[in-house]
């Protein structure tokens, strides 16, 4: 019971614990039988320790077990067989992946090192590689995208079960797999054969520059690696510090139409830093300034005229035009609000007729709220200006309380000396108002409560 498996990088075959692993080996051979495994990669390899595989989407979160093909999506995983225990301490263990809950699907490891007793009671061993060991060796020390071709069952004990769809012949790699990034068996990876020198140091630099470019805009300089800088702005260096944008904007002009000219100067200073920026309005026109103003005498000082590589420009108006965006946006944020245009505090307008309901209801709610304001403004406004109405006589009466407890406090403190020194004058003053409104409400007796201080002698402690 075997099982040959054609990888770009050489065979291995595969002898399958049948009596120890029935299901399991049942399994592998059905998925190897129906061509499941092939293009599959090796999506992870390890260094002296495994070689993972057996996922047709290349990212380890897929494959599922024969048995789906057979009773259904509730038996894309199948369970593990733990018994007997094997253990993975031999170099070519095949085992399949633990997907969780002692759960296997299609995915399997081939060990690249001995004694790996960690995955002991995890994994099941379900066959051994008995040829292919320098397969596994070059697996091993190479980093490489090694892919299962085919695969070829060389014994089979199990009859197919019904339903198991067998194709007559291997299948064809499908057009996304071409396309994809990994690397072909029998793709070239030297692309400088067959070039000279000069093309091979124009390769590099090339390569280097994009890196740099990456680096840039990795760090914020430039918006995107792939930028260029405009065609239609020269670059002006080693200028004399008295020569003028004027001075130059004259000089260059005679080439053509100039849309701007700028001598940089410091911010805090103001003194020229001895170089500039012209841009023209069509690129021939600054074609023909780069090649006639080269190492030209301006203000005897030889100046030296070069394409511009900066993108500082083309970075603002993109921010510019981002910022532009962003109001556009905001303006029709606010053309959606104003469906519901405010009225007033508690009326609104609705333009939509489906609305018509909750019109009605604001409406209703508005007048009510309108009618009790109105009843009501004298509460926002002077009492003075409505002394005729009710509140304004309770507020008055309140006010007058208020200053004769105020008068009559003040005058228990100017007379505190009277006080036989047993209680507070806040006491005092708490039982007086007592007596005032018991009196005031007709509950006190005519017999202690004829005067003040009987009142206080009564409700006193003794002594």
């Amino acid at each position: 019971m075997s099982v040959l498996i054609e990888t770009t990088i050489g065979d291995i075959v595969i002898d399958l614990l049948t009596d120890e692993r029935p299901r399991s080996c049942l399994n592998f051979l059905k998925l190897c039988k129906t061509k499941y495994y092939n293009f599959c990669l090796f999506h992870y390899i390890k260094r002296n320790y495994v070689a993972q595989t057996g996922d047709p989407t290349g990212t380890g979160n897929g494959g599922e077990s024969v048995f789906r093909q057979i009773y259904g999506e509730q038996a894309r995983f199948f369970e593990a067989e733990t018994v007997p225990r094997i253990k993975h301490n031999k170099l070519g263990t095949v085992s399949f992946i633990n997907n969780g809950n002692n759960m296997h699907g299609s995915q399997f490891f081939i060990t690249l090192d001995e004694d790996l007793d960690y995955l002991d009671g995890q994994h099941t061993v379900f066959g051994q590689v008995v040829e292919g060991d320098d397969v596994l060796q070059k697996m091993n020390e190479a980093i490489c995208d090694d892919r299962i071709n085919h695969t070829i069952v060389l014994d089979d004990p199990y009859d197919d079960p019904a339903g198991l769809e067998i194709p007559d012949r291997s299948p064809e790699p499908t057009q996304e797999l071409l396309q994809s990034g990994r690397i072909g068996a029998d793709e070239k990876l030297d692309d400088t054969e067959g070039k000279t020198m000069e093309e091979i140091e124009e390769m590099s630099k090339d390569r280097k520059a994009k890196a740099e470019s990456h680096i840039l805009e990795m760090v914020g300089d430039i918006p995107d690696a792939e930028i260029k800088p405009p065609e239609n702005i020269l670059f002006i260096c080693k200028l004399n510090p008295v020569t003028s944008s004027e001075d130059l904007e004259i000089i260059f002009s005679r080439f053509g139409t100039i849309l701007s000219c700028e001598v940089i100067r410091d911010q805090k200073t103001g003194d020229s830093l001895c170089y500039a920026f012209i841009e023209y309005e069509n690129v021939d026109n600054c074609e023909k300034a780069y090649f006639k103003m080269d190492n030209v005498l301006i203000d005897d000082r030889r100046i030296h005229v070069d394409f511009s590589q900066s993108v500082a420009k083309m970075k603002w108006d993109m921010f510019k035009k981002a910022k532009e965006t962003k109001k556009q946006t905001n303006q029709t944020k606010l053309q959606l609000k104003d469906k519901y245009v405010e009225k007033n505090e508690y009326d609104f307008v609705f333009d939509d007729e489906e609305d018509s309901g909750n019109r009605r209801q604001y409406q209703e709610s508005s007048s009510r709220k309108h009618s009790h304001q109105q009843k009501h403004k004298h509460r926002d406004s002077s009492p003075r200006q409505h002394s005729s109405s009710k509140y304004d006589q309770r507020a008055d009466s309140s006010r007058k309380e208020r200053h004769n407890d105020d008068k009559r406090y003040r005058h228990y403190e100017r007379h505190s000396d009277r006080d036989d020194g047993r209680r507070s004058k806040r006491d005092n003053y708490r039982d007086d108002t007592r007596y005032r409104s018991d009196k005031a409400r007709g509950n006190s007796s005519k017999d202690y409560l004829k005067d003040r201080d009987t009142y206080h002698r009564r409700r006193s402690p003794r002594r």
